[in-house]
């Protein structure tokens, strides 16, 4: 549990920084700091990618796996229903009218405390490295992926306590029980997961986090949020390969 506690604890600690710089934060720091944040996660992205590549018994597995899944999140709109809840959570769409700068990963657009806190814990919860990060923790003792996702959730922490306040601190609880579930099962089911599966979840899962570094750079707006479902491909081939 060490990556969460460190993941909870960075939420903590940005809350804390943001409170203090209540005026809030300058649009070319914050632009900065996601640009420093997207080259580390391409390169966490393509070390995990590239790692276990040739660990992998069905070299295609990842390409079927990416093409199926994103299919399958395209059809089910994941991304788009995630960006319409925090748009209306954020109230974006008034910051926009605004001038606000629509491309940076958060909004400067002000709210209620309940609106700041809704578009945080999502933020905070919904995403390859918050949700495959403690599957590999508790199965490969790897916090890795959670200390990348606490280093931006830090920096994304500081950003909204800096806008909505102290009590912004409420999303960090959330965020543990989130992390901490994905990490209790992935415990209580671990003889059940083969390395080959995780050599498979990782280069799926690795792809995804580069796609997410791209989004910070704003070089490719990628919907990394429709490739989630690609995570659930490889745990679906090795079900059907062990019962047939």
């Amino acid at each position: 549990m060490t990556g969460t506690i460190v993941n909870t604890c960075a939420i903590v600690v940005g809350t804390l920084v943001g409170t203090v710089l209540n005026r809030g934060i300058k649009e070319k720091y914050k632009v900065g700091l996601y640009d420093a944040l997207g080259l580390a996660s391409l390169a966490i992205g393509l070390n995990a990618t590239l790692t276990n590549l040739p660990k992998s018994q069905y070299p295609v597995l990842f390409i079927v796996a990416l093409a199926v899944g994103t299919v399958l999140g395209t059809r089910l709109d994941i991304d788009g229903r995630f960006h319409r809840l925090v748009n209306r959570r954020s109230k974006s769409s008034s910051a926009e009218g605004k001038g606000s700068d629509a491309s940076s990963p958060i909004a400067e657009g002000k709210g209620t405390l309940a609106d700041g806190l809704s578009t945080a814990t999502l933020l905070y919860c919904i995403g390859p490295l918050s949700m495959l990060g403690p599957v590999i923790s508790a199965l490969q003792g790897d916090n890795t992926f959670l200390f990348t996702n606490a280093t931006l959730d830090f920096v994304s922490s500081t950003i909204f306590a800096s806008t909505y306040g102290f009590w912004m601190i409420l999303s960090a609880p959330v965020l543990f029980l989130w992390q901490g579930t994905f990490y209790l099962v992935a415990t209580l089911s671990s003889q059940a997961v083969s390395d080959a599966l995780m050599a498979e979840l990782l280069i799926v899962g690795g792809l995804m986090i580069m796609g997410s570094g791209l989004n910070l750079l704003q070089l490719k707006a990628l919907k990394t949020l429709n490739m989630l479902p690609s995570l659930l491909v490889p745990v679906a081939w090795f079900l059907l390969k062990a019962l047939f």
